[in-house]
């Protein structure tokens, strides 16, 4: 029963460390149509930052402040421990 609690803190901690170091825009790249409006009227790059969110005034149409794709993981076949 250790072994399993064990490994999957193991994997918890691995996610939380690899969500902390990933690239804002890796996870900003999605289409047009993706985007999940995350701001308001008149939003600015910073504020939108601020938010956690991506900015993007380039596409008209859609939204300039919207919510980041998560990136998929890889999942572990084993735990190394």
């Amino acid at each position: 029963m250790e072994h399993k609690v064990i490994c999957v803190l193991a994997m918890v901690l691995m996610l939380a460390l690899g969500s902390l170091a990933q690239d804002q825009e890796e996870t900003c790249t999605m289409t047009p149509r993706e985007r999940v409006n995350c701001g308001f009227p008149g939003v600015t790059a910073q504020q939108c930052e601020e938010r956690g969110c991506c900015f993007d005034d380039t596409i008209r149409g859609f939204p300039w402040c919207f919510r980041p794709l998560p990136i998929e993981s890889q999942q572990e076949e084993d735990c190394p421990f």
